[in-house]
């Protein structure tokens, strides 16, 4: 506020001498320069329900020309999930509906530029656009399925340098309380391999999220209950001796460092982790955002920010986004449901809330994280809201 207050007077001395419908335009002008300066708050599509599908649980990836890819569970009226694309022309963005699957997760693009997902069905998919042209709106993709199960998953795929896919099943595994698994290509298919079994003892367990992969083959990831506390774990697993050995490097208490993780993990230039968690119902605080630094052969867990006590599971719960000058971003489920940044300043964190939702026609519930363009633009999804209360997708320029 005294910086305005100072540049307001500067202002006011310098043009002291205009007469005053001069001195008006100019306030005018310099108003609409820091208006359209500002960040903007845009909906690029509203789902309908019907045929394009309608509450999409993930968030939207970006392809090489800016075309944003997603995927939407349905409706509770029973309506068809699908995978969609967005792309910009002319300043405006155009819908088209790839092919009708459901995923809770997002989508991937794999080695060879097309795209990959894990559907509502427990299925691998690849999708390849259709060799010709076809000028409409449905226009289906090509779907192959390289595995089934009937394990339960809500998350994507990752890749690793070897082409290599790895996913997360919330059931399944030994004990029956999730799995992380690897395919592998192989003669023209894929072999799967199940890389670990959660459940147990003091293992976590249920994970809703993906995992990420370093350059050294090594996976990490959440999962949202199981551990010392029962209130979830960050985990990492590493090829050993022809298998895979398992380190849990935080257990979860539910306290300031929140707790029940839904969204998964992201790193840094320097090879730091961070995540976020929802918080635990109405005993807790709302919810964290927190980082994991290597040290030696350990890591040490911190808390960059905690928000207050909402609601039940009201924090986080997408995978955080982190743009080049280590600001952190990423969206809250309610009270308010929003979409925040989080900037580094002299070993603290700053919280802004970047737009609020109104839980109606702009949009609510966000259940996934953003993704940031090289522009800094924000792009993400909310589960309801929308002209239709089927969810929207959106976007912030700065």
């Amino acid at each position: 506020m005294t910086s305005l207050v100072q540049h307001t007077r500067s202002f006011l001395r310098t043009f002291a001498g205009l007469p005053y419908f001069a001195l008006m335009l100019i306030c005018a002008l310099a108003l609409l320069g820091t208006s359209a300066r500002a960040q903007t708050y845009s909906i690029l599509y509203s789902f309908t329900g019907e045929a394009d599908g309608g509450n999409p649980y993930a968030g939207v990836t970006l392809d090489e020309a800016g075309r944003l890819y997603g995927t939407t569970t349905g409706n509770l009226d029973g309506g068809p999930g699908t995978v969609y694309k967005l792309t910009q022309k002319n300043g405006s963005w155009t819908f088209a509906r790839l092919y009708n699957v459901g995923a809770f997760g997002g989508v991937t693009f794999g080695p060879n530029g097309t795209v990959y997902g894990l559907n509502n069905n427990d299925a691998v998919f690849n999708l390849q656009p259709p060799p010709h042209f076809v000028p409409n709106l449905f226009a289906p993709w090509l779907e192959t399925t390289l595995y089934s199960s009937s394990a339960g998953s809500f998350a994507g795929v990752a890749f690793d340098r070897a082409g290599n896919i790895y996913g997360t099943t919330y059931y399944g595994g030994g004990y029956g309380e999730g799995s992380v698994f690897e395919l592998s290509p192989s003669n023209g298919g894929w072999t799967y391999t199940l890389v670990h079994s959660f459940g147990n003892g003091l293992d976590g367990n249920s994970p809703i999220a993906g995992v990420v992969i370093d350059a050294a083959g090594n996976l990490y990831g959440t999962t949202q209950s199981g551990g010392a506390y029962g209130d979830g774990t960050v985990f990492e697993l590493s090829p050993s001796d022809g298998g895979w050995s398992e380190t849990l490097l935080h257990h979860f208490t539910g306290g300031n460092d929140g707790g029940d993780p839904y969204g998964g993990l992201i790193f840094d230039a320097a090879g730091n982790l961070y995540g976020a968690t929802p918080g635990l119902f109405s005993a807790s605080p709302g919810g964290s955002v927190f980082k994991l630094t290597p040290s030696g052969n350990s890591w040490t867990f911190s808390v960059l920010y905690t928000f207050p006590e909402e609601g039940d599971e009201c924090g986080p719960r997408g995978t955080p986004a982190m743009d080049a000058a280590g600001n952190i971003y990423d969206t809250t489920y309610c009270y308010p449901d929003n979409v925040f940044k989080l900037t580094p300043t002299d070993g603290t964190w700053t919280y802004t809330s970047l737009h609020e939702f109104d839980e109606r026609g702009d949009g609510g519930f966000p259940e996934a994280g953003v993704t940031l363009d090289a522009n800094g633009n924000i792009y993400g999804t909310t589960s309801y809201g929308g002209a239709h209360n089927n969810g929207i997708v959106f976007e912030i320029t700065p």
